[in-house]
């Protein structure tokens, strides 16, 4: 096991998301006070006192689903203990001893894994004499903590320290170490019931994710880490997104907000589609996302076996995409059946092909000559009388590609010119198929005397 993992489980609405959120000091699970928001295992990679673990949000024990999941639920807390290092079993001091807990910890006692009592919501001190009752659970530590009053947190940190596996048989194995830093992460976004989860278990080659007909089943947005072909990688499986007017509850509401979220943590968002469904507003909606944050962005079209047999053909598609979202043009398309695992392998290529683009660096010399060939090829139209003048280009940055163009006066510039400039830098550099930023920056007066890129015979002087 290349990293310890730490499973937080519990009766429904003892505070487990939030416990998570507090302990990782980040908003990563819905917190919500109606019964069985978490439905898949929430992961998160911690790292204290010199220790990385991963924190394993699970959904509550005994919860009766209303869109008759209980049962996938259910397996998804199993092979959470099953996989578990350290065992979290949480209660709340609040509302005291309930019969379900009694009926939780039945089950963990069948659980041959280390465990923490951590009984929660103990707001205030006068209260903890109150929790003599919940000992009766388990022999296990006990640990008061209160997310409200953000009390002992770090007595729970040193006890999940002091209880994780010792260094040599978390973190090596067979005398290897392994990675701890993933290779890129991976956003999966898309409407409703287009494959996400199911594409997630075909990448990560396991059943890490619910997946059912039923839409909406993944609620929260979920960091799945996974190897292949020695590196390792971090999927972010999101909430199916549907129409504003659609959304009904704060569930699906922060649903969306977390699938936006993982638009922008990512290195490469992978854009799902339904080769049995016509583009969406909501296609279009991430696809808006994805354009703003400029993000790296594959077309996925998922279901392609049924495309077939339908007559469909990858150049139809194409098409439609390209010319729905002309603004991402440049992106590749894959064309695969999640369910099956097919052509999954040559999407994780692409996305690290796309990837590698979006941190290249262009040498100087060889953007000025490429931007100057434009200017001689298409020279920008006059305005106010003015002629635009561009003095020199350079990159500044990556994840994007950021490019500031040194002008006589950017308003000079209109868009039209602009987007041609655009495709010429992207046809004639390294970034064929990731997004490009580029800035327009008025010339300083310590840059007067740079000549403008029309004006010289050799692009190399300006160097």
């Amino acid at each position: 096991m290349p990293v310890p993992r730490v499973t937080i489980v519990g009766r429904p609405n003892v505070g487990k998301s939030s416990l998570l959120n507090w302990l990782a000091k980040k908003r990563i699970a819905i917190v919500d006070s109606t019964a069985g928001v978490t439905r898949d295992r929430i992961m998160y990679l911690m790292h204290e006192s010199d220790r990385y673990f991963e924190l394993i949000d699970t959904g509550g024990m005994g919860i009766d689903d209303v869109d008759n999941l209980s049962e996938e639920i259910e397996e998804q807390i199993l092979i959470g203990l099953k996989e578990s290092d350290l065992v979290l079993f949480v209660v709340d001091g609040k509302s005291g001893l309930v019969p379900l807990d009694q009926e939780v910890a039945k089950r963990l006692r069948h659980v041959k894994k280390p465990k923490l009592l951590v009984v929660n919501k103990c707001d205030s001190p006068h209260t903890d004499d109150e929790v003599a009752e919940f000992l009766r659970l388990t022999d296990a530590p006990v640990i008061l903590t209160s997310v409200l009053g953000n009390r002992n947190r770090h007595l729970l940190i040193d006890a999940i320290i002091d209880h994780l596996p010792s260094l040599d048989n978390a973190e090596q194995t067979e005398g290897k170490s392994l990675s701890l830093e993933p290779e890129l992460k991976l956003a999966i976004v898309g409407r409703r019931n287009v494959g996400k989860s199911t594409l997630l278990n075909a990448l990560a080659e396991t059943d890490r994710m619910i997946v059912s007909e039923i839409p909406g089943t993944t609620r929260d947005s979920i960091d799945i880490r996974f190897e292949m072909d020695r590196k390792s990688f971090v999927a972010i499986d999101t909430p199916g997104v549907r129409k504003r007017k659609s959304i009904a509850n704060d569930v699906e509401f922060y649903g969306l907000l977390r699938a936006k979220r993982s638009i922008r943590r990512s290195n490469v968002v992978l854009m799902l589609f339904n080769s049995q469904e016509t583009i969406s507003r909501v296609d279009k909606q991430l696809i808006d996302e994805i354009v703003s944050n400029y993000k790296p962005c594959i077309f996925v079209v998922n279901k392609w076996d049924l495309a077939t047999n339908a007559g469909m053909t990858t150049e139809a598609w194409s098409n439609y995409l390209i010319t729905t979202f002309s603004s991402l043009r440049h992106a590749p398309l894959a064309f695969l059946t999640a369910s099956q695992g097919r052509n999954t392998k040559r999407l994780m290529n692409l996305a690290q092909n796309i990837y590698k683009q979006a941190r290249l660096r262009v040498a100087t010399s060889q953007l000025n000559k490429v931007v100057r060939a434009a200017i001689l090829n298409n020279m920008p139209p006059y305005r106010k009388n003015k002629r635009p003048k561009i003095f020199y280009a350079t990159q500044v940055a990556i994840e994007p590609p950021t490019i500031v163009l040194k002008c006589n006066e950017p308003s000079l510039f209109d868009e039209s010119w602009k987007r041609y400039l655009l495709g010429v830098l992207r046809e004639n550099l390294l970034f064929k198929e990731v997004p490009i930023k580029i800035y327009m920056r008025q010339r300083s007066r310590d840059e007067a005397h740079i000549h403008s890129l029309e004006d010289l015979a050799d692009v190399e002087q300006i160097e």
